[in-house]
């Protein structure tokens, strides 16, 4: 266990906060302008050689001064770091880009990942409350002709899911009338998961009932069930990353991009929603591909209806102190769009 005196402390609070802000290493002389006590530059690098000796700091082959290692940087987070007060116009962005009219919540979701992303220049990553609640309230299919049916099925919190199929020639409209009434009457008002559950077992054989072969209908209610009640991610400022990585293989680079697009990997990355604001840096986060970033995860809750997640991915040079202060006003912000959306479809 580490402990610093307080003026080893503040010596490596500024290398961390010059270091972050200008991206130079930092020297002894810069320093002593810049502590609120009185020390002369012989006595700051003294107290560097200790920082540096317990591995918190580390000397580049460009420069004689000194940057902050991945230790360091967690040292500084566990132990110094002060959440920053979120800039106004910050607040003013983020309340105005949610102020605006949404009609399903993954559109609040997916704009919540752009704004955070514009806001910091990193990439952004944004997880919807959890499903685990939401029932099944409604389900139509209404024909398009040429064989071809919407199915639209709706959810208690006002989620509206719809994909378009292509219907065997034999089986026509007037055919599923009657197993569009069996969902009505069977499944309205259960949690999705249960629906899913049934749609393995259970609701094959029901079908039989109505419809000499089921498979067709299946594969239309399975398809837009599984999309109403799958995890589903959201991703802002995707090429940002690229802005703070040392990969030049072009592999590499693919890796890391393809990283985004694949809901498991990011669940593994990101995590499950937790207690407040959780930092990672470097090998702290699960995938090798992002040894050279830093993750900020936090915690939304919209009472009842659950919990997501809002996490950036940025450079482990980051200025953690403003990024914590931004994602804890945004994970207010956004549980108040969000409550507020969940009250109006509670009414």
């Amino acid at each position: 266990m580490i402990t610093l005196t307080e003026r080893q402390s503040l010596i490596l609070k500024a290398i961390v906060r010059d270091y972050t802000e200008g991206g130079n290493p930092v020297g002894s002389k810069s320093l002593v302008q810049e502590l609120p006590m009185k020390v002369s530059s012989a006595t700051i690098r003294n107290e560097m050689a200790r920082l540096e000796d317990l591995g918190l700091i580390v000397k580049t082959h460009l420069s004689s001064g000194r940057i902050p290692s991945i230790k360091g940087y967690r040292y500084y987070v566990d132990h110094i770091l002060k959440p920053e007060k979120v800039d106004s116009k910050d607040l003013k962005v983020i309340q105005h880009s949610l102020g605006g009219e949404f009609h399903k919540i993954d559109e609040i979701v997916a704009q919540s990942a752009d704004i955070l992303s514009q806001l910091t220049s990193y990439t952004t990553f944004t997880l919807r409350p959890e499903l685990k609640d939401s029932r099944l309230s409604g389900f139509r299919l209404v024909p398009l002709g040429n064989h071809q049916v919407m199915a639209i099925l709706v959810t208690n919190n006002g989620d509206v899911e719809n994909q378009t199929f292509t219907i065997p020639n034999d089986l026509t409209g007037d055919e599923l009338e009657p197993v569009v009434r069996f969902i009505d009457d069977q499944l309205i008002g259960l949690p999705l998961q249960d629906v899913l559950a049934k749609l393995q077992h259970e609701i094959p054989f029901q079908l039989a009932h109505y419809l000499q072969d089921p498979d067709g209908f299946l594969d239309i209610f399975g398809s837009v069930l599984s999309k109403a009640a799958s995890e589903r991610f959201y991703v802002g400022g995707k090429l940002n990353m690229f802005n703070y990585t040392t990969k030049s293989d072009p592999k590499e680079m693919q890796s890391l991009y393809s990283l985004l697009d694949q809901t498991d990997n990011l669940a593994s990355v990101i995590g499950s929603p937790g207690q407040h604001i959780q930092v990672r840096i470097g090998n702290e986060i699960t995938n090798d591909l992002l040894k050279d970033y830093s993750l900020i995860t936090a915690t939304y809750d919209v009472d009842q209806h659950g919990q997501g997640i809002i996490a950036l991915l940025g450079p482990t040079a980051m200025p953690y102190s403003r990024m914590i202060g931004l994602m804890g006003a945004f994970q207010r912000e956004l549980a108040r769009k969000l409550l507020d959306y969940y009250r109006y479809f509670d009414e």
